[in-house]
């Protein structure tokens, strides 16, 4: 299929493409007939977004909105735009969004903007309108963390992504590149994409089985630059691949996904730990990142790129230097197996285990459609306006788990199931 990414012609397989939209609509959203479906893409992303709207009305979809956004658009709210309009955001756009979770519309985001699109941007600025985003986002949010509705991710070769990851080649080779990558993390070069995520769901299942067997009280990462404890919040739950959301609906919330993750105790981390990937943030990449918790709170930070703007995130809230997920994935995912530092956390998340600043996901909780907001605090579950995951594994870290009684069993070893 010939698509044309900021006047570049490239053609991108259309079988995978087409099997893309497809998996995102049967196995990311299982979207149910007459279930109306609110859907956000870039305008790069048009070819794959058009597909997804295919499937969406073939599979019984009610109605499918649709709202864009632009690379070019957001530039130029930066260069031009007044300094106080960085303190707002279209509150109104996300209160409708969670007017519409509220009556059981599914979600699905099409992720495939320039990673540094804000790098050479006012980083108070780009913080500033992060922030303000946030918390207008924040009752939307709460539906998706909450796990109200069923909710998806999947990604969508822009160029000026592609070139990020393939900086060496030419426009129209990046993007097939970037494409058969994305391809393949997501499963769909395959013959039967749907059997093989059935497939992946149940090996997934089989490790959350196991963790939440062992109901580990922390885990204990080791490593170059890590030495850290990560308490567990009382009653959580180990979720990872396919789970059900309160509507009654089974899906794969990211499509690509390799990870096995649960809600951290917000008050007890202690320890350093540094980051083993980039994190792409909102347009800016920090790299280097090595904090350290005392009493689950960050009380030390610093990265060798993008500082200025981490701290901003850590001034965010009460809630925004502590943890609410921490996430397992062995380094010979195939992601990681990729070689490829993709910017973009959809994908990197899923090379390396990760922490997540912010807030906790209250499905990660025995019983946690039924625990209200006062319950999960009480349990250590964290509440922030965000949600940052940022990459702490490799093949040089070793976990354990801790029981109450302080016996260690092995986890991972050099970033592998034990």
């Amino acid at each position: 299929m010939t698509t044309h990414s900021r006047g570049v012609s490239v053609t991108i397989d259309p079988v995978k493409l087409d099997r893309l939209a497809e998996v995102a609509i049967k196995v990311g959203l299982q979207l149910q007939p007459g279930q109306d479906l609110v859907l956000t893409s870039s305008i790069a992303a048009l070819p794959l977004t058009r597909r997804i709207v295919e499937h969406a009305y073939k599979a019984g979809a009610g109605l499918v909105t649709p709202i864009f956004n632009d690379d070019e658009i957001t530039l130029a709210r930066y260069r031009y735009g007044a300094d106080a309009g960085f303190d707002r955001a279209a509150g109104w756009l996300y209160e409708g969004m969670a007017k519409a979770f509220s009556n059981n519309a599914a979600r699905l985001a099409v992720r495939g903007e320039d990673p540094s699109l804000l790098s050479g941007q006012d980083p108070s600025k780009v913080a500033r309108a992060n922030k303000a985003n946030s918390m207008a986002y924040q009752p939307a949010l709460e539906k998706i963390t909450g796990f109200d509705i069923n909710w998806n991710i999947v990604a969508y070769p822009d160029l000026a992504w592609a070139k990020q990851v393939f900086p060496g080649d030419a426009d129209d080779v990046a993007v097939v590149k970037l494409a058969d990558a994305i391809f393949a993390a997501s499963r769909v070069d395959v013959e039967d994409p749907i059997g093989n995520w059935t497939a992946h769901n149940a090996a997934l299942k089989s490790r959350t089985e196991w963790l939440n067997g062992h109901n580990f009280h922390a885990l204990h990462f080791t490593g170059p630059g890590t030495d850290l404890t990560v308490g567990l919040a009382d009653g959580h739950e180990w979720m990872g691949g396919a789970s059900t959301a309160k509507n009654g609906v089974t899906c794969n919330p990211n499509i690509p996904t390799e990870e096995v993750f649960t809600t951290p105790h917000a008050r007890r981390v202690s320890g350093h730990v540094s980051s083993t990937k980039p994190l792409s943030y909102q347009g800016t990449l920090i790299d280097e990142i090595s904090v350290r918790f005392e009493d689950g709170r960050i009380v030390e930070a610093k990265a060798s790129k993008g500082e200025d703007v981490l701290k901003k995130v850590l001034d965010t809230d009460e809630g925004s230097r502590r943890l609410g997920e921490v996430a397992l994935v062995p380094h010979s995912s195939p992601i990681s197996a990729s070689g490829l530092l993709f910017f973009n956390t959809l994908f990197d998340e899923n090379a390396a285990c990760h922490i997540a600043l912010g807030q906790c996901y209250s499905k990660c909780f025995v019983d946690g459609a039924s625990l209200s907001q006062e319950e999960i605090a009480q349990r250590g579950g964290n509440k922030s306006f965000i949600h940052i995951d940022w990459m702490i594994g490799s093949d040089k870290i070793d976990i354990d788990g801790l029981s109450k009684d302080g016996e260690r069993v092995p986890v991972m070893r050099k970033g592998e199931w034990a």
